[in-house]
């Protein structure tokens, strides 16, 4: 998740954002079917950052469906963790491993289990002349430093490299706080995450390709799977009945996605148009085919201003693209509710974290087509799966 997490834009914070029942823009009115409370938008910027702003959105979420109440919980201290650890696993893989900002949502649950969590209050991470995330001069930073580290000028690691890169992030994001008051009650990172009682374990991560079997688990071949962390893969169908499972028993899901593609409208919309030729009459076939490529991407874009006919997606069609690498690891979000347009298709309602950008204020909606073509994988509370698919992953 890191290459269209960079494009986010520079609007203010909200309050807690919860769309309105009916929402008219341009040529789409959604109707909500089914929502859950979500805390407020948040602006991730210039960072490559959303696996961090999306995994602690969804957990924000579940502390609301807990009863624990609404917290606004510190992206950058799992940043600081994230990047260390990530620093230490490259030095020892002799840079076998990608270093750079991305990562995935278990990285958040993997902080969280070791050094705890704090308040955004506490660690803004905003800690070099910034009122924004700008991370361009830190992620360039690191990586110079960790690569000189392979180089082992001095025929071996010093005792103060680690100490290096605590200096670093300590300089951009602040240093990692060891106690701190929150609501007039004393903590360490350790003891709130205890408090909130987030258990990591209950916590699944989902996909859905045909290059590992069914019903098993295996590492996701990206980049930013630096932890090397491992999803239930589960077919099309059934992956997406989880999704719809979770949304109507009042769970949210973390969704990592390809958005570079043309129906992921920078509007607030992702859909997947149909524009298959050998489905067009003779004069717009002919049309099609005399487009360049620019163009036909431009003409897709206005298919998806306004309900459009989409895709049927297939298990197939999921893994060539896959394959391919027309579907890649992008973005990070958090699905949390389902609408449905004037033509009764389904959208899921998805809270981003660009700010209050696009036609609904930083909410996308995005199609059931979108989301079975382009999702790479998802994460849920366990109880969020059906009973039988639990059986069949022999999840307890």
């Amino acid at each position: 998740m890191k290459k269209i997490c960079i494009l986010a834009i520079f609007l203010s914070l909200c309050a807690l954002t919860l769309p309105a029942q009916q929402q008219t823009t341009n040529g789409y009115t959604f109707t909500t079917v089914k929502e859950m409370p979500i805390t407020s938008i948040q602006n991730q910027s210039r960072s490559s950052t959303c696996w961090s702003f999306s995994a602690l959105s969804f957990l924000e979420s579940e502390l609301i469906r807990m009863g624990k109440g609404s917290f606004n919980l510190s992206e950058m201290y799992i940043v600081w963790h994230t990047y260390f650890a990530k620093a230490d696993k490259y030095v020892r893989t002799d840079g076998n491993i990608n270093f750079a900002p991305g990562g995935g949502f278990e990285d958040v649950l993997f902080v969280m289990k070791n050094w705890g969590i704090v308040p955004e209050e506490v660690m803004t991470g905003l800690n070099y002349g910034e009122e924004i995330h700008v991370h361009n001069e830190l992620d360039a930073t690191l990586k110079a430093y960790v690569d000189v580290l392979l180089k082992n000028p001095n025929g071996k690691l010093s005792t103060a490299w680690k100490k290096g890169v605590e200096g670093i992030l300590d300089a951009y994001l602040g240093a990692r706080p060891q106690k701190f008051t929150y609501l007039g009650k004393e903590y360490t990172p350790q003891s709130f995450a205890s408090m909130l009682a987030i258990n990591p374990d209950d916590y699944i991560s989902l996909t859905s390709f045909t290059h590992h079997p069914f019903y098993t688990k295996f590492a996701l071949e990206i980049s930013d799977n630096w932890l090397w962390s491992e999803s239930y893969n589960l077919p099309l169908d059934e992956f997406m009945s989880v999704i719809d499972n979770a949304l109507n028993n009042g769970y949210t899901i973390s969704w990592a996605s390809d958005v570079s593609e043309v129906g992921f409208t920078r509007k607030g919309i992702a859909v997947v148009p149909d524009a298959d030729m050998t489905n067009m009459s003779g004069s717009d076939q002919a049309r099609w085919l005399g487009l360049s490529p620019s163009a036909r991407n431009a003409e897709l874009a206005k298919m998806a201003d306004n309900p459009c006919t989409e895709k049927v997606i297939t298990q197939e069609m999921r893994q060539v693209a896959f394959d391919n690498k027309q579907t890649t690891d992008d973005h990070g979000m958090h699905i949390f509710g389902i609408a449905q347009d004037q033509t009764g298709k389904k959208f899921y309602m998805v809270k981003n974290s660009w700010g209050e950008t696009g036609d609904y204020k930083g909410i996308w909606y995005v199609s059931e087509a979108y989301t079975a073509y382009k999702t790479m994988d998802i994460m849920v509370h366990k109880n969020a799966i059906p009973a039988a698919i639990k059986q069949k992953l022999n999840l307890k």
